[in-house]
Formats: structure tokens, sequence, C-alpha cells
């Protein structure tokens, strides 16, 4: 089947949480019982409602049991002479075509590691170590700062300038502010394709277009993106893109792609005997965590088994445009229900599908993020609060760096029921807050 030709699958939402064993499972009683605290029952072990996805999601059990297997089946170290490790030899194969599938890129440029911030802290020093002083790295005040606290040090230790691009008032990058930063000493544009903290979706190949024509690198962040929308490095014009296995029902593990000439190009942090090829690998720093490699590509195989084709690229395109489908419906639903909810207010971009992923960062007027997180929390609604390592976009909202934000993100496993059931907690807690000896 040609994509072109496909039409987006449905999801069976029924099926698709039973493949994910957290998702069945009764909230912990809580201790402090805040919730009844601010007006609501104590919790009686509701089922758990997961909105807690922008900080890594649930895993399909297909997961679970290829680690395991793994661990039980093949556990051993690479380039061995037996049949184990050319097992683990062949699974990171797989991996890498896998990973080059899933950003639409050479399979070459893939490299693995613990994360995606220690990935970007070893690709920025090995970028630095080609340039000169004075030399100019773009970063944005939407971003995590995996991809500038890296960019920060790396410039102190070269005599680079770090420049930060702005936000307009929905919290989008500037791109005037980009275009009038940008100059003959720009090296790297380093920027998110999606906000962890408010959900913004950017102009990605706006930027990499831009980033181009000032004879820079795209550098991109897609870990918030990547559970919400297909990443293509090649429609995108991204030099560079780093992700988070976990953050799309993988296991903890990072994962980037380099343009493979860069990735052979650059010179790499790595031990003397390591091999060369493939030009991802040069950035993998000792052994890596295979039983994760093993989850990585369940993930990805889970993913494809929502959408159809002929061959894994094909299948994730479909998959990715019913998990779109899917989520939108959520996200307006979750928008119009906050919307109703006097003294609650969403920041940044609106309800518009396309200008977002379904990440809602919310400001109480009445009770601190932290206080409404734990109400949630003791009636099984899992959410998140804080900076989210998005510092300047808090500082830029003129908020409380420790205090933040109140996050709701979803994920495709998550239901209009679900939506239901937060909207009214969520509200009820809020109008307690502020009518105290309200019960």
């Amino acid at each position: 089947m040609q994509v072109a030709e496909s039409r987006p699958v449905p999801l069976d939402t029924g099926w698709v949480r039973a493949q994910f064993p957290a998702l069945g499972g009764a909230a912990l009683d809580g201790a402090a019982h805040s919730g009844a605290a601010l007006g609501g029952a104590a919790p009686t072990s509701p089922r758990r409602i997961f909105l807690d996805a922008p900080g890594g999601t649930q895993v399909p059990e297909s997961v679970v049991s290829a680690m395991r297997t793994y661990l039980v089946e093949s556990n051993s170290n690479t380039d061995g002479a037996y049949e184990l490790s050319r097992r683990t030899d062949e699974l990171i194969a797989e991996a890498r075509r896998y990973g080059g599938a899933f950003v639409g890129g050479d399979p070459d440029g893939i490299a693995f590691g613990q994360n995606m911030t220690t990935l970007n802290f070893n690709l920025v020093r090995a970028v630095g170590r080609t340039l000169s002083p004075g030399d100019e790295i773009l970063t944005t005040a939407l971003d995590h700062e995996a991809n500038v606290s890296p960019w920060l040090l790396m410039a102190e230790d070269r005599g680079l300038v770090v420049r930060e691009v702005g936000l307009t008032e929905q919290l989008d990058i500037d791109l005037e502010d980009l275009r009038t930063k940008l100059g003959d000493r720009t090296r790297v544009v380093a920027f998110c394709l999606a906000s962890n903290a408010v959900g913004t979706v950017t102009r990605a190949r706006e930027i990499a277009d831009l980033a181009h024509d000032a004879g820079a690198l795209a550098w991109g962040d897609a870990v918030a993106f990547a559970p919400h929308r297909r990443i293509e490095v090649g429609a995108l014009g991204l030099d560079v893109v780093l992700c988070s296995p976990y953050k799309f029902f993988g296991p903890h593990l990072g994962m980037a792609w380099i343009r493979p000439e860069l990735a052979a190009a650059l010179p790499a942090e790595r031990v003397r005997p390591a091999a060369e090829v493939p030009a991802g690998h040069r950035f993998e720093t000792g052994t890596l965590s295979h039983e994760a490699i093993a989850g990585f590509v369940a993930a990805l195989d889970y993913l494809a088994s929502l959408g159809s084709g002929n061959d894994l690229t094909a299948k994730l395109r479909v998959a990715y445009d019913a998990i779109w489908g899917h989520e939108s419906t959520l996200a307006g639903a979750l928008g119009a229900g906050i919307a109703r909810i006097a003294g609650v207010h969403p920041v940044g971009m609106p309800g518009d599908s396309a200008a977002r992923v379904p990440t809602f960062g919310l400001v109480c007027e009445r009770a601190t993020p932290r206080r409404l997180a734990e109400a949630l929390g003791d009636e099984g609604i899992y959410v998140w609060d804080g900076n989210f390592y998005a510092k300047r976009v808090v500082e830029t909202l003129g908020l409380d760096l420790d205090e933040g934000l109140l996050r709701i993100g979803l994920a495709h496993y998550n239901t209009p029921e679900e939506i239901g059931r937060l909207l009214e907690v969520l509200e009820r807690v809020v109008r307690a807050t502020a009518n105290p000896t309200e019960r």
C-alpha cells in the first residue's frame, strides 16, 4: 500500500489500553489526602488516570516482554565469536534500522545513549571542537534546558557566544527575532520541535531553512514532539534530531540522528579502539543498554501496529495520523472544559491541533501547581507541576521558577472518560480552594 493512498486507521482505544498493563491498575491510597483537604472525598483506590505523558509514557506489555526476553535469552556483550553476542550485534543493527525509519533518515546516523541530555552533551562537545572563539550559537526561550545548558557550558570553554531567540505572545519561537539574530558567525540554531511545558509545535522547517541560509546547523529537540507527530528529518530540514524513547512508550533511553556526513566529520570523544562505523556509533560511549534497545524496537513495533502499510515507515506514518486524530479530539475537549473552570488559565497556543501537541500548561489564581497536583494525585489522576526544565518559558510568563505551572499531558491511550473525570475533579478542587468552607 502506498502511503498516499492509505487512510488513517481509527484507534481502537479498548485494544490500545489492553496493551498497557499499568493502565488497568488502581491508584494507591494517598497518605496526605490533600484532595479531601480541598473539598474532595478521601480516595478509595480509583483507577489510575495517567495525564503525565510529557514526563514519560507508560509501556506496552510487548516492551516489557522484549526486555526480559533479551536478558534471559540473548544477554551478552558485542563483537563476540559466539551466538549470544551475534544476537546482540544483530539487535543493535536492527535498532538502527528501526531508528532510521522512525525519523525518516539514514540509519547510519542513529546513536543511542543513556538519555537525550547525555547524548546532547556529547554531541555539543564534538561540535564545539570545530568552532572558533566568537562563533555564535542561537538557542530559544521555548526550549528544555537539555538543548540550552550544553551550549552555554561549551561556550564558556571555547569562547563562543550564545544568543537567545525570544517568544511571541502565544509562546512560539519568534521568527522575526531569529532573523535579526542570525549572522555570519552563527554556527548552530538549537530549537525544539514542540514545547515540553506548553505544547507549542514550532515552525521547524522555516527555522531550519533560516539556519541553513546563514550557513548554520539546524539542531532539533524532538523529545516532546515524538509521542504525537511523525518525525521526518528530510522534510523538516534537520541536521541533528534528538529524542527519548521513554516518552514514546519505550524504556529509559536516548536516541539521536545525526546527518551521517556530519557525524563522520565531527571529532567525537571516544576510546581509541572503538569502531568508526556506522557514523552514529562514534557518539556511543561505552557499552549500551542492550535490554533497553530491545525495548525500543518493541516500542516501534507497537506503534507500527496502530498503522497499515507494506513496511515500517508506511505503518508509522499511518499510525501517527491516527494518533493525531485521536489526540486532537481529546485536546479539544480538554481545552473547552478548562475554559469553563473559573480561575484556571491555559498559557500559550490556542486549541488549534495543528499548532500544538496535547500538552497544556495551566495557571490557577488561587492554588499553587503543587497543591493542585497533590489533590489530583490523591484521587488517582497523575499530572505534573513545576518548571519541567523549561526555565525560560516560566520566567517569560513571570511565574515563580520553583512553582511553575500545572501541566496536563495526554497520550493516545487516554480516553474521553478520563478527560471528563479530570475536569470534574479539577473544578471541584479549584472551587474548594476559592471557597474553603465549601465541602
